[in-house]
């Protein structure tokens, strides 16, 4: 019984991430294109013919249509079933590390807001302040949960205020001495939101592996300007599961 359990968790779970991905991929395209995100019907980005329910379906639709759209024929980006795996993937991961917790629900939930903002920087190359907000609301209302409220809050202003005050610093000291843009005033906004999830000590571990994965993104895409966005989200994705475990590691060696 506790294997069908564990199975019928993890299975929900990644229904569960490829709907909720299959949603963000579509509020994401609309931001973009500046469309109304909460009205009208889906439809296809090349000829706009309104989609059927059975066009909707997470992952099944796009492979039962090959990755073409049944009306006018054009190629699907394959992004969009991508999106709908990977976030499927996030949610069962988290519950696999992390069971059915606020922490996982936490981690899950905060996963959508990061993956519709790198969706949207991708293209445009901005971060929306209404993915910061979402964020800061999430976290302001899970502090109840987290244990000592004092601690929880404290902890989270500190590590916001510490990762993305000295962000803004050398952001300001960068674009001073080069004459360049540094990081965004959207990157510097998302390193303090998330600091707060993650407090200073694995905000700072945060900040390294973003930077590890935004090196690693700039030699995948090959362009001369890329986003930072989606490099700061999967590095809190990592650092909410495995940093905590590496922070105490570490300061185990002093």
């Amino acid at each position: 019984m506790e294997v069908f359990y564990n199975v019928y968790i993890y299975a929900l779970g990644g229904i569960l991430g490829a709907v909720f991905g299959s949603f963000l991929n579509c509020m994401a395209w609309r931001i973009v294109h500046s469309e109304n995100v909460m009205k009208g019907r889906s439809h296809c980005a090349v000829c706009g013919h309104q989609l059927a329910t059975s066009d909707l379906i997470p992952i099944v639709s796009y492979l039962a249509l090959r990755g073409k759209c049944r009306y006018c024929g054009e190629k699907i980006s394959p992004r969009y079933v991508v999106v709908e795996i990977m976030l499927a993937l996030a949610f069962i991961l988290a519950l696999w590390q992390l069971g059915i917790t606020v922490e996982a629900l936490e981690l899950c939930v905060l996963s959508c807001i990061l993956l519709a903002l790198s969706l949207v920087d991708l293209e445009i190359y901005q971060i929306p302040n209404r993915f910061i907000i979402a964020g800061i609301v999430w976290w302001a209302v899970l502090i109840p949960f987290r244990g000592s409220v004092t601690y929880s809050l404290l902890s989270g202003l500190v590590g916001g205020v510490a990762i993305g005050g000295v962000m803004l610093l050398l952001t300001f000291v960068f674009d001073k001495i080069t004459g360049k843009e540094g990081l965004g005033g959207g990157d510097i906004k998302l390193f303090f939101m998330t600091g707060l999830f993650l407090g200073p000590l694995t905000g700072l571990l945060n900040l390294i592996i973003a930077c590890i994965v935004g090196i690693g993104f700039s030699l995948f895409m090959k362009k001369k300007k890329i986003p930072f966005g989606p490099a700061i989200s999967m590095a809190v994705y990592i650092s909410m599961l495995a940093g905590p475990g590496v922070v105490e590691w570490y300061l185990s060696l002093f």
